[in-house]
């Protein structure tokens, strides 16, 4: 049974950095596309970033590149998002989600693909 389970947010102040991890069960983190996506109150689901761990491929979106990396530890099963330089507008509800391995840059922004998904963790970015 596929299990996704988030961890690492928490409040920050504007500037600061968190780490997110999304720890995973149930499948190889070889052979699905993992990614991260946020919800802020009254917004939609955004893609944040993803990556096909079968070659370590990554995407961003253009309002966190040079901020965020998404990285992974495939001895862990562990999914990480490193995140500096927060601003208020960052703050949401931040999900892990995995998909199939053939995702690409015009397709890993919507939610579709995806078919797991976390309970997500808060992000809270303020002073």
């Amino acid at each position: 049974q596929v299990h996704l389970v988030e961890s690492g947010g928490g409040l920050v102040q504007p500037g600061g950095s968190l780490r997110l991890a999304c720890t995973t069960s149930g499948f190889s983190l070889n052979h699905r596309s993992m990614a991260w996506f946020r919800q802020a109150p009254g917004k939609e689901r955004e893609g944040v970033s993803c990556i096909i761990t079968s070659d370590g491929s990554t995407f961003y979106a253009d309002s966190v590149k040079g901020r965020f990396t998404i990285s992974r530890d495939n001895a862990k099963d562990t999914v990480y998002l490193q995140m500096n330089n927060l601003k208020p507008e960052d703050t949401a509800v931040y999900y892990c989600a995995t998909g199939p391995p053939f995702l690409d840059d015009n397709n890993w922004l919507r939610t579709e693909p995806y078919d797991y998904w976390g309970q997500g963790t808060q992000v809270t970015v303020s002073s």
